[in-house]
């Protein structure tokens, strides 16, 4: 007997969402790319030349730049989390993987048409309305994007390990970068890492606590500066923190403020 195909229409009572939302499986990517490779990218030449309308048109004439930025953003797990949580803080994700960031601009183009605002009369932007993506390679180009101190939070989560000794020149934090980091990211701002990996974790760690514009800030401090949500969401809101609750594996957590040093 033959095998019959499964139908793919969607069935008339299925949730419009449901319709529209990208699924994963069209969008097949390898797990990493190379940061060192030439990829085809276009990238602002400053951040004064960069278009922001085009990311958040319910905003324009507003004055608004994005504060949170999420490095490496993966499948757009913290953004969509956040998003409704902070709705007038405009948030922008980072991937250099082409069909995974992709996804995310399909995903948030279907989330923004088929979510329904607050209250009908409202006149606020509608949800997810504050949060976009950039196909970008953010070792090379993040100045490009952001002015000076222009970031309230920054975010690296379940980075590449990079585990080969070799290979670590290519990780997401070390002292050169983190100078880019002081200057996009505003005094007060907060460097939120995480990772499954101790070793990563460690090196992460020892590099920010030897450079001179961050100090390390304590969860229980953040969570006690209504940053708790924040946290919840780096915690368990992408995909790779949800694989290690699924396999039982520890994160590890590690916060550091941007802090103005005196020039005296």
């Amino acid at each position: 007997m033959a095998k019959r195909k499964r139908s793919t229409q969607p069935q008339s009572d299925q949730p419009k969402e449901q319709t529209l939302l990208p699924q994963k499986r069209h969008y097949r990517q390898r797990a990493h790319a190379n940061p060192f490779s030439d990829h085809a990218l276009n990238y602002p030449s400053s951040p004064e030349t960069l278009d922001w309308s085009v990311h958040y048109p319910a905003f324009v004439g507003t004055g608004k730049n994005p504060e949170f930025a999420d490095v490496g953003c993966g499948f757009g797990g913290l953004l969509i989390a956040l998003a409704p949580l902070f709705p007038d803080t405009l948030m922008l994700g980072m991937e250099i993987r082409v069909q995974v960031s992709q996804y995310v601009q399909d995903r948030i183009v279907a989330l923004r048409a088929t979510s329904n605002p607050a209250s009908p009369e409202s006149t606020a932007p509608g949800p997810y309305q504050n949060v976009s993506i950039v196909r970008a390679n953010s070792m090379k180009f993040m100045p490009n994007y952001f002015p000076k101190h222009s970031l309230s939070a920054l975010f690296f989560l379940f980075p590449d390990p990079h585990f080969k000794s070799r290979k670590h020149k290519a990780r997401i934090i070390s002292p050169t970068l983190l100078a880019e980091y002081a200057y996009v990211l505003r005094p007060g701002g907060v460097v939120y890492t995480i990772t499954d990996v101790r070793d990563l974790h460690e090196w992460m760690r020892t590099h920010l606590e030897a450079f001179p514009l961050f100090q390390a800030v304590s969860e229980a401090d953040l969570r006690a500066e209504g940053k708790g949500p924040i946290l919840d969401a780096v915690y368990s809101s992408t995909e790779e923190g949800r694989k290690v609750e699924r396999n039982q594996g520890e994160k590890w957590l590690a916060c550091f403020r941007r802090v103005e040093v005196s020039r005296d």
